[in-house]
């Protein structure tokens, strides 16, 4: 049994673990440390056997407790991050890990130290769409890659965000799931373009981006915007043999918003399949790709083999820096703009 505690009880804590760990045998949530604790949101939750505290000491002095998973604001990880390790406790942090590399390498360097391990949560990876498209890639019909698109669209005209910091936008807020999906499969990249903008309210973080990723002969385009209406591509890739297009995202966040949990029928069942084109005898042929099921619940069953066997962890101390790296040089400046990364 491997006994965690969570810091945190937003909707990060709420929508996208629980729900998971409570599927698992071999977890359990011991404490959840909240200061502002909301009554009816523990009722809802249904965490009979896990005890809810208000200071901080008591969940890392719990010697029970072995991990601890960060759920609260960006600004808040890298000190607690600290604190966690040096009480002894493995942690997985929410997204972004922390906002700069030097944040970023203290922590990786604390925890090499400390002989624990400290992982960012990037579910994303068990997406459905993007574990499709890692099972065409793996299959080679689409010969030589020479461009992909990963797209987070939305149609939200009214920005209700709250007035925040360059790190609270959603160049971080959800680049770094996606650069990871970049980075989880074609590794470090020789330059990259940035283009950072705020569409809605001028007084709040930026809420689109495109970023532009060029390896040798292959360019991976990344976008979010909030002010797209209509169906388009959350994947896309374009091969010399052949394309593969994906129009739905994963529904597992859909779902969860709607309160239908992952022990239930149906739960993240997609909405209609990815479709490949190849080219068989100088002919088009199309075929329907179904995805396989996304599951955000694996990072915890990978995790959960790091801590108690040793294993590798899921997301690597280089995937992790290489991350932030990315991120951190599209902030430094004026955009658009070009960056070029050395590869070790």
């Amino acid at each position: 049994m491997l006994t965690m505690g969570i810091i945190g009880f937003g909707k990060s804590a709420t929508r996208y673990h629980i729900p998971y760990i409570k599927q698992r045998k071999n977890i359990w949530i011991k404490k959840i440390f909240d200061p502002n604790l909301d009554i009816n949101k523990k009722r809802k939750i249904n965490l009979t056997d896990t005890v809810f505290i208000d200071k901080l000491d008591n969940i890392l002095e719990d010697p029970d407790i072995s991990l601890i998973t960060i759920c609260t604001p960006p600004s808040t990880h890298y000190e607690l991050a600290k604190k966690c390790l040096k009480n002894g406790k493995n942690i997985l942090v929410e997204k972004p890990f922390c906002v700069t590399v030097q944040e970023v390498n203290e922590i990786l360097t604390l925890a090499k130290q400390e002989n624990l391990i400290a992982m960012p949560y990037q579910n994303r990876r068990f997406d459905s769409d993007f574990l499709a498209l890692k099972e065409v890639l793996k299959s080679g019909q689409l010969g030589r890659i020479v461009e992909v698109e990963f797209h987070f669209d939305r149609y939200r005209p009214i920005d209700e965000r709250k007035k925040g910091t360059i790190y609270d936008g959603e160049f971080y807020g959800l680049g770094v799931h996606l650069l990871d999906k970049v980075i989880s499969v074609f590794g470090i990249p020789d330059k990259v373009y940035y283009d950072i903008r705020t569409l809605r309210d001028p007084e709040k973080p930026d809420d689109t981006f495109e970023m532009q990723l060029f390896f040798n002969k292959m360019k991976v385009i990344i976008k979010v915007n909030q002010l797209i209406i209509g169906g388009y591509p959350s994947i896309r890739i374009q091969g010399d043999k052949g394309s593969f297009i994906k129009y739905e995202q994963d529904q597992q966040e859909t779902c969860l918003k709607k309160g239908i949990m992952p022990w239930e029928k149906d739960f993240g069942k997609e909405i209609s399949p990815g479709v490949l084109n190849v080219i068989q005898d100088g002919k088009i042929v199309s075929k329907k790709i179904e995805s396989p099921v996304g599951n955000y619940g694996n990072v915890y069953d990978s995790l959960y083999k790091s801590i108690i066997y040793g294993e590798p962890k899921l997301v690597t101390d280089e995937e992790t820096r290489l991350n932030i790296a990315i991120l951190e040089e599209g902030i430094k400046r004026e955009t658009p703009h070009v960056v070029t990364f050395k590869k070790p």
